[in-house]
């Protein structure tokens, strides 16, 4: 059976008269006169097939079909109320969903600060976080499957995606604890000529790979991996048994093993990047607003999806 299309201006009428029970105040109240309020009400009469009113002289009353008809009206008109304040809401950037990728050696440092202030300026927005290396992030952006990523040395250059830099921290060698030079404060790049190395696959983040092997290179050698792991908590792992060293972002310091010693990396200023990336494209209006809670809104080009910040 084909189902009568209804204004919705005839619902309201019919609720508001419902409530009335008088012509005159019900159409003093939709500001109307009480004609067009009679010809709304006849109309839908005329969609349902029944009086929805008993009129009677100084008397106005629902009829039984009138009176079924006003539960399911008033929760139309409910409905469209709540949902007009939904979309203000997620159209505002108030309210709807945001899915975050990150790296898991953020987890401790930056992750739980961006999350906090994020929420206090936007509770009702649904956040789904999503641990995930460098590579699978930007494929995630590329495919609208994450709106914001939060990882390390993005590329250089990238037409379909936006970068800003959230923060930089130095590089630390990671050592068995029982290694010669775990005695040392600090150590240099090239006393790790003769260690084999545990280091992620370069497929996963191959900026950041491409950055310890270089610090390698520049010290006058190519790193011997003998072992490769996908996170760094892995990493760490396999270093405490003895497998090898590592280069790795000061971060890692956070990932308490007993039989892991991190040290500084001297002389030298070498520095890993972490940005925060995103779709130039991207409508979403959550974005900016995520982007404004890291700090990044009044750089210009990141406050917004489709500005420009690589490098």
């Amino acid at each position: 059976m084909e189902r009568p299309e209804i204004p919705l201006r005839q619902l309201h009428a019919f609720v508001v008269l419902a409530e009335e029970l008088h012509f005159g105040r019900a159409a003093a109240r939709l500001g109307i006169a009480q004609p067009p309020l009679s010809q709304q009400i006849r109309r839908l009469e005329d969609r349902v097939g029944h009086a929805l009113f008993s009129r009677e002289p100084g008397r106005v009353g629902l009829t039984p079909a009138g009176r079924e008809l006003l539960p399911a009206a008033e929760r139309a008109l409910t409905g469209l109320a709540d949902g007009l304040a939904a979309a203000r809401e997620a159209g505002s950037g108030r309210a709807g969903r945001l899915r975050i990728g990150f790296a898991a050696s953020l987890a401790p440092t930056v992750l739980p600060g961006l999350l906090r202030t994020f929420r206090e300026g936007a509770p009702a927005v649904e956040l789904d976080i999503r641990e995930m290396t460098t590579t699978p992030q930007l494929a995630a952006l590329r495919e609208s499957t994450i709106d914001i990523g939060l990882l390390r040395e993005p590329p250089a250059h990238d037409a379909e995606l936006g970068f800003a830099t959230v923060l930089t921290e130095p590089f630390v060698a990671v050592l068995p604890s029982g290694h010669p030079l775990a005695a040392q404060r600090t150590v240099r790049v090239e006393q790790l000529a003769d260690c084999p190395f545990v280091l992620l696959p370069r497929a996963v983040g191959p900026s950041l790979y491409d950055r310890i092997t270089g610090l390698c290179t520049a010290a006058g050698f190519t790193p011997r991996v003998a072992q490769h792991a996908v996170e760094w908590q892995t990493v760490c792992a396999l270093v405490e048994t003895g497998l090898g060293v590592s280069l790795a972002p000061e971060s890692i310091r956070r990932i308490r093993l007993k039989g892991v010693a991190f040290r500084g990396i001297g002389p030298g200023t070498a520095r890993t990047r972490v940005a925060v990336a995103w779709r130039r494209d991207d409508p979403n209006p959550l974005v900016p607003r995520l982007l404004a809670a890291l700090g990044q809104g009044s750089q210009g080009g990141p406050g917004k999806p489709g500005g420009s910040a690589n490098g």
